[in-house]
Parts: structure tokens; sequence; C-alpha cells
């Protein structure tokens, strides 16, 4: 019999994908990777998915890792889509690529299965990243199956089938809009979110923290520590990388951190608007930013910000297992060798202000930068200093004069 592994959340599509699977003569294999979606009842789904004829179910926690090895390396590029998404469900995809064909390899399976639709970036992010480590794996998306589409035009159809196969699923009146979660952000898409005359901050039940109109009246503070650009220390105690992301979620939610509406440029070459909520991420770029400021070479940083779109883009797209991301990583954590210290930021109704930064390694010499009189700057070097660097400025406005 032919044997795939199914990425499964127990909900109605992965449900009635499992049973359409079976129809197709295939032994299936569903793999739940835990990375940090809302309380759940583990143990129902792992046995519904038997219960549903599955050959195995298994549950494979991953957030630590995702945090540690994915996010928080994406975190050091200050990679942002488009210059405002923080990648939490794309950094997410190719660390479950990663967890299926391991479980794949180990139960046998030939071929990897997949919800994801045909008009998504999902489907690129699992195919990509699956097929750089296993090119032998066949993928199955059944949402890019006409038949399967044609089956089920609808919810009222997936509901019928799970019927007819004594599925339980849940009969819960469907959201004005999706959502996916894990435990760095919560992205939500679809549905009355399509239209973009509706506000999606007023629509949106959000799941991670107040809006910043009733985050408390008074500034919070909070002290990050950070190693070789790692976050490493809350508060003066170290903790391990997935406590970092939850504490930060709850200290910066409760101050209403982190929200955006924006909308995006999918790989698939169509425009889609998304709500994202991810408050401790957020408080992370920034409390990074602060202490890269103290010890980052200047020509250092501007390289580093002229290629972290560009990063962006990649985990944006599913280009994750690639040599051209492999290099970038290792370059970034070279450039991040310096960047230990320690910031204090005061968060406040939605906002993140600095209070005090320090570093042993900080490039910032007061005496130099002081605006008073003294210090070890000699303001003399600045005249040959401009003479050099005006030289082509000069040139050119004798060659070619400007009207002014």
């Amino acid at each position: 019999m032919k044997s795939c592994v199914l990425a499964y959340s127990g909900g109605l599509d992965t449900s009635v994908i499992l049973g359409w699977l079976q129809d197709q003569g295939y032994e299936v294999h569903c793999v739940y990777v835990d990375l940090g979606q809302p309380c759940e009842d583990r143990d129902a789904i792992m046995e519904k998915a038997r219960t549903c004829g599955a050959a195995s179910s298994r549950l494979v926690d991953v957030r630590e890792e995702l945090c540690r090895d994915f996010a928080f390396p994406v975190l050091s590029w200050q990679a942002k889509y488009e210059q405002i998404y923080l990648l939490g469900t794309s950094i997410a995809r190719p660390l479950i690529s990663k967890v299926m064909l391991e479980v794949a390899r180990e139960v046998g399976a030939t071929a990897y299965a997949h919800g994801a639709t045909g008009k998504g970036n999902d489907q690129c992010r699992f195919q990509l990243a699956a097929e750089a480590l296993d090119p032998s794996i066949k993928m199955i998306a059944p949402w890019r199956i006409k038949s399967f589409r044609d089956a089920f035009p609808g919810r009222t159809e997936l509901i019928e089938y799970c019927d007819v196969k004594r599925i339980p699923v849940k009969a819960s009146t469907a959201k004005p809009y999706s959502s996916d979660e894990n435990v760095l952000h919560i992205s939500y898409e679809a549905g009355k979110l399509e239209e973009l005359d509706v506000n999606g901050v007023e629509l949106v039940e959000f799941g991670m923290g107040v809006s910043p109109q009733e985050a408390p009246d008074q500034p919070e503070e909070v002290t990050i520590g950070f190693e070789s650009g790692v976050p490493v220390t809350l508060g003066g105690k170290k903790i391990s990388a997935l406590e970092m992301v939850e504490q930060l979620n709850i200290i910066g939610g409760r101050n209403g951190v982190g929200r955006i509406d924006m909308v995006e440029n999918r790989f698939v070459g169509m425009k889609s608007r998304g709500v994202y909520e991810s408050p401790g991420m957020t408080v992370l770029y920034d409390a990074l930013m602060y202490i890269e400021q103290l010890t980052m070479d200047r020509d250092l940083m501007h390289l580093r910000d002229r290629l972290a779109p560009e990063v962006a883009e990649m985990v944006y797209y599913g280009f994750w297992y690639t040599p051209k991301m492999d290099s970038l990583f290792a370059f970034i954590r070279e450039a991040q060798k310096p960047v230990t210290g320690e910031v204090t930021l005061q968060l406040y109704k939605g906002n993140i202000m600095v209070s005090s930064r320090q570093s042993p390694n900080s490039l910032y010499d007061e005496e130099i930068a002081t605006m008073e009189g003294g210090g070890s700057y000699n303001q003399d070097d600045a005249e040959g200093f401009l003479r050099i660097h005006g030289l082509p400025c000069r040139v050119q406005g004798r060659v070619t004069p400007r009207k002014f």
C-alpha cells in the first residue's frame, strides 16, 4: 500500500483530507506539529486520527526549536517582509516540512500531504522546503487537485463527507475570517477581511493582547539581555528561547504592542489583506535594534540593512533550505558577535521607548561624541575630510553648473 504523512490539525479540512487519502489507497500517518497553537486536547486529536483510520498519529513539540533556530536567526537580520510583517507564519513552515520528512523517513512514507490552498503562500513554503530536504518526496496538495475541489466546493460538502464517514468534527459557525496561531504570532485573513472598507482591527477578536486604547495608563518597563545578538535574559534572569517569547507575548500583549493591518504581495502574485499580532517578537526587534546601535560597525550595519529585505523575501517565499540562505545566516552570526548587552524598554499603549542601554562592546564614546567644548575629537580634521569627499561635487559643479 502507498504510504504518506499528513500535516494534521484535527480540523475540518485535514479530517476530510485524511479520509480522502485513504479513499485514494494511501496508508496515512498523521503528524500534529506543535508550534504553540491555542489550547487544544492534543491527546483527543491524536486519538481522533487513529479512530478515523490513520496508520499512526503523533505529536511533535517544536516550540523551542521554532524560537531558537528559526525565529531568532530571522530576528538577527531585523527582517520584515515589506517593511512591516514579522514573518511569524512564514518562519514556521520550513520547520513543519522538516518534521514531516523526519517522520516520513521513520515510517517509510514516500509522500507528504498538507491542506494548504493553491492560492496561498503556505503551499510554496511546504513544498520548496520539502523538495530541498528530500527531492524524491511526492507532494500531495488536495486543494490543487481538480477532482478534490469538485467533490468539496464548499464547507457544506466537507461536513457532509464527515457525516458519511462518521468523522467527528465541530459544527460551529465559521468566523468571519480565518486565523492561524503559533507561539510567535496570530495571523487573521480571508472572509470579511477581504473587504478593504472593513476595519480589520475592529473586526478581529485578538488573542494575544489588548488594544492600545485598553492598555494600562502607566508605562511598564522590561529589561532584556543579549549575547551575540541572541536574547538570553529577561529581567536579569536567564531563560530559554521559548520562555523569552512566551513571557514577552504576555508583557507586550497587555500593553497593546504588536498589531498590524497590511495589504501584502503574495508569492503567487496576488495582493492579500492580513491582520497580525506579534507582541513578543515586536518587543525583541526593538530591543535588539537598540543594542546594535551601540555595538555594530556602521558599514556592517548598513550592509545588513540593505540585505535584510532580501532575507525577508526569501523567508516569505519559502526558500529557507538554500545555499544562499545558509550563507546569509553564516554572515549574520558573524556580524552579531559583538552584539551583547542589556536594554530597558518602556511599553506604553502600543508604543516601545528605550529607557537605557549598555554593552561591554559599546562603540559609543562620549569623549568623541560630546557637543561640549574639549573632548578627544579634533574638529580641525573635518576640514581635510570634507575637502576630499567634496572633490567630486566641486568638479561636477564646474562642468555642469546647477540652477538655483
